[in-house]
């Protein structure tokens, strides 16, 4: 349903992937379960704690900045109506989109 939040399916989604070294989430994706997922695959969460959170888990404040840059990136690939309102069916006909803005966007 549109109010279910991502986090509940967070580890599902990434479970296929290939562990990495460092997982950045905002603070919606802070529950024990996902840092535990997170842990055993030897990723090391970088989530800052929920200010309902009554045990504060550490993390790193230097490495959570650099998930703006990620952020910012999916901003500049918004700003093509075309990959924000997702015109293409297909998924290799988005792909493409995604790749044509992006190499626009690093050549202007």
């Amino acid at each position: 349903p549109g109010q279910r939040g991502d986090a509940p399916i967070a580890a599902n989604l990434l479970a296929p992937l290939p562990p990495s070294r460092l997982c950045a989430a905002d603070t919606a994706y802070d529950s024990d379960a996902f840092r535990r997922f997170l842990i055993q695959r030897g990723t090391c969460p970088v989530i800052p704690n929920n200010p309902t959170r009554k045990r504060i888990q550490p993390f790193d404040p230097q490495a959570y900045k650099r998930r703006n840059i990620i952020e910012r990136m999916f901003c500049r690939l918004k700003d093509w109506r075309r990959v924000a309102t997702r015109y293409d069916k297909l998924a290799i006909n988005f792909a493409a989109t995604c790749y044509i803005a992006a190499t626009i966007i690093w050549w202007v």
